[in-house]
């Protein structure tokens, strides 16, 4: 071998060598990356359960008056707006004033002393405010008082009143309200015997139930600010009691798994800016789940046609291309679209066919969870297809040779040989469908997703899945709440957590599809 051979063999190694450090670089680069953004949202989200210690504030208001209350400071904003940059604290605090909350942002020169106040409580609402007061002991009926060591037993009291009265009112008052509807649509004459029994007996159960109601107001903790003012508080309003400043390590973990718990289970409050992420949860799982169902047949048997049936041609190449183009087609477009034609269309020809008596109201005709699925399935049916025809051609020929030397059709060898061995491409691609259907916001705000939705659309009543309702999506919950919600000191925190939900359940999704794929393929691939 001569020399400007050898040369030219070590300067492609080292080409590739350049090549391969290049590529290892970017690699580097985008793991540390993902590992940073995951980092910030995993920290900032999990910030929204721990327990902030209750602080004492000394603060000089805009009226020049000095104020000492309990608060919880967030965040330290630095504003450069004026010639000597000056810190700026935002903090949330409690007083007589606004005994449930008031959010300020004050300069620094202007803050006091900061400290810790073991002895005030953080006390969280059922309406999702808090109130940051220090529990001074519980008022019982009667003007009688107890002690804060009694506090769980007086809440199970509470709770076997409130129990009392809702079992009251579905038992007795909604039967009631059943039966006066039903003389209305009779147009029983409004002094009619039957009708005067009703109300009496409703007058009677609804005393019954304002009886109990009084008796759940003289329950009540008295509280008391930094400045010395009195406040008390239904004990019957109180989510959660905690006091931060007491708390170590062990009881902070507890309350951080008692706030996870109210977080899953609990529907948003304060215009999305506390409590929980129940219905926003269900709805993003309901919409994946129904769209998965939809998307799924039509790309395979799109897919099968295209690679089984259709012949090489010019014909069948363009047929490919428009359905690469498709994924490229910005996600408003099919919002737009599946407006238009779904619920516009669709869903009005469905109301004059079968539900005319409801209208001028709709019913199939407005945005629901079945459109949003529906246009969610148009929108990732490319993803499918390309995914489902490239698991089809890694099928060797020999197969489909050998099925039909055995005496197969044509679709007994596609339904029992081709598409089995395919099946890991097609879970392929409804892993990426599924990624992608979750992150969308723009369309299914279009055809369902709703900032607040006041029913879920699985429920008790017939036929209980109710598909042409609208429905709250993680999506749209963290884009409403980060840019529209009035927020406080830790809405940001439950934005940050909303996200990091959002992520672990297109994790699971995809880890319970790969299982699924990786199962068929040792089934089915196993000597290939």
């Amino acid at each position: 071998m001569g020399k400007w051979s050898i040369d030219r063999v070590l300067s492609n190694r080292q080409q590739q060598s350049y090549v391969v450090n290049i590529g290892a670089f970017c690699a580097a680069l985008l793991i540390v990356a993902l590992v940073c953004i995951l980092s910030l949202i995993a920290l900032r989200g999990l910030d929204y359960f721990w327990p902030q210690p209750v602080q004492s504030i000394t603060f000089t208001s805009p009226t020049g008056q000095s104020q000492q209350v309990y608060a919880q400071v967030g965040e330290r904003h630095i504003n450069s707006a004026q010639q000597n940059a000056t810190t700026d604290v935002l903090f949330q605090y409690s007083d007589k004033h606004y005994p449930y909350g008031r959010q300020v942002l004050i300069e620094s020169q202007f803050m006091g002393q900061i400290t810790t106040a073991p002895e005030a409580a953080n006390i969280l609402l059922n309406d999702g405010t808090r109130v940051f007061s220090q529990p001074i002991d519980i008022r019982l009926p009667g003007e009688e008082t107890t002690s804060l060591a009694n506090f769980q037993d007086v809440r199970a009291t509470v709770a076997d009143i409130r129990q009392l009265i809702e079992s009251l009112r579905e038992a007795k008052l909604a039967p009631i309200h059943r039966d006066l509807a039903q003389l209305d649509l009779r147009q029983v004459e409004r002094d009619a015997p039957a009708r005067l029994r009703l109300y009496e007996s409703f007058e009677r159960w609804q005393q019954e139930a304002v009886r109990f109601e009084t008796q759940l107001t003289d329950y009540q903790l008295h509280t008391r600010f930094s400045d010395g003012s009195e406040f008390f508080i239904p004990i019957d309003s109180i989510a959660r009691l905690s006091y931060p400043g007491q708390l170590d390590t062990l009881g902070k973990l507890k309350l951080v798994w008692s706030g996870i718990g109210d977080f899953l289970t609990q529907a948003p409050k304060q215009a999305n800016t506390a409590g929980g992420v129940f219905p926003a949860l269900f709805g993003t799982v309901l919409m994946i789940f129904v769209m998965t169902i939809l998307v799924t047949p039509f790309g395979v048997l799109a897919a099968v046609y295209l690679n089984e049936y259709a012949p090489n041609n010019h014909y069948t190449s363009v047929i490919r291309i428009c359905v690469s183009n498709m994924a490229g087609v910005p996600s408003i477009v099919y919002g737009v679209f599946g407006l238009g034609f779904f619920v516009y269309q669709v869903g009005g020809n469905i109301d004059k066919l079968f539900f005319s008596d409801a209208l001028p109201a709709p019913t199939m005709g407005t945005p629901g969870v079945f459109w949003a699925s529906l246009t969610m399935a148009i929108l990732t049916l490319p993803v499918v297809i390309v995914a489902t025809e490239e698991g089809l051609k890694r099928v060797p020929e020999g197969l489909r040779a050998g099925s039909y030397a055995l005496g197969a059709t044509k679709l007994e060898t596609i339904w029992h040989t081709v598409l089995p061995m395919a099946s890991p491409g097609i879970m392929t691609g409804v892993i990426l469908a599924i990624a992608r259907a979750a992150g969308e916001v723009a369309p299914l705000m279009m055809v369902g997703a709703v900032k607040f939705a006041p029913n879920l659309p699985f429920d008790g009543e017939f036929p209980y899945l109710h598909l042409d309702r609208q429905f709250m999506h993680l999506g749209v919950l963290i884009y409403d709440g980060a840019f529209h919600s009035q927020t406080d000191v830790r809405s940001a925190s439950l934005m940050f957590a909303s996200c990091l939900l959002l992520l672990f359940v297109v994790f699971v999704l995809n880890v319970l599809t790969v299982i699924l794929r990786r199962r068929l393929r040792k089934r089915y691939l196993r000597g290939y």
